[in-house]
């Protein structure tokens, strides 16, 4: 006996950002549970484009869980029903045969709409570029290695590190916030000796720039941290915040 399932999708269609979007009813059927959620939308998009009709347009790259590019919204949550784990690595089995499952994009003015279920999520990428970069110079591997750094900042700079930039915790935040996107990234270079030159200019730049883009203001639901697929802490927007104040007192003093 097959174990295979028939599901209902209800899929958002939108043709770019300004065009009004809707949902619409697929059926997807003999769906495999040992099926990726991205292998089963293949598998729709190929009966889709055997009909002449235009596929459903997602991201997806490297669908290990590494790239971040699989942005989602399945049934109200940012990357499906199951925590830790990116879209790519979201399985069939976790739902059952005759299942609604609802398929949306990121809803955020920071990420508007492409088409369909694809957002342009390059506002992560202006933010990074405002002031996440270092300019001492640490030679090759050998010579960076002999600064000594302890054992726990190296796991908490390297636990911040970790963050893919996909966006989930801007979809799961009410205000549409980027602040534990921005916070891991500051946080992973604060951290760390080589990012102490730049450290109280690096946070402000990159503030101006999540502000700049229409990202929400953080009001420590933690709705971030508990749907962010590698998990990553809201300490981390604490010691944000408080570098963030350092930089303002310490201009203020000058």
């Amino acid at each position: 006996m097959s174990n295979n399932m028939n599901l209902t999708l209800k899929v958002w269609r939108q043709k770019n950002a300004k065009a009004k979007g809707e949902l619409v009813s697929y059926q997807a059927d003999h769906v495999s549970p040992d099926m990726s959620f991205l292998e089963m939308l293949d598998v729709v998009n190929e009966g889709l484009i055997k009909k002449g009709d235009d596929p459903i347009h997602f991201d997806h790259d490297c669908r290990e869980g590494i790239c971040g590019s699989c942005s989602l919204h399945i049934n109200g949550r940012p990357h499906g029903p199951k925590q830790g784990i990116t879209t790519c690595q979201l399985h069939m089995r976790s739902f059952n045969d005759k299942d609604t499952i609802v398929i949306e994009p990121w809803r955020a003015e920071g990420f508007p709409v492409i088409k369909d279920l694809a957002t342009d999520r390059s506002a992560f990428d202006r933010i990074q570029v405002a002031g996440g970069f270092i300019s001492v110079n640490t030679g090759g591997a050998p010579d960076a290695n002999v600064i000594p750094i302890p054992k726990v900042v190296a796991d908490e700079a390297f636990n911040s590190a970790t963050c893919i930039g996909c966006g989930a915790c801007v979809a799961a935040c009410k205000n549409a916030s980027a602040m534990l996107f921005v916070s891991a990234k500051v946080s992973q270079l604060a951290l760390l000796p080589q990012g102490q030159p730049e450290r109280y200019r690096r946070v402000q730049a990159m503030v101006a720039q999540m502000d700049a883009e229409g990202f929400g203001s953080c009001t420590n639901t933690g709705a971030c941290e508990a749907e962010c697929p590698k998990e990553i802490s809201i300490t981390n927007i604490a010691r944000m915040n408080r570098d963030y104040f350092t930089a303002k007192l310490l201009n203020s003093e000058e």
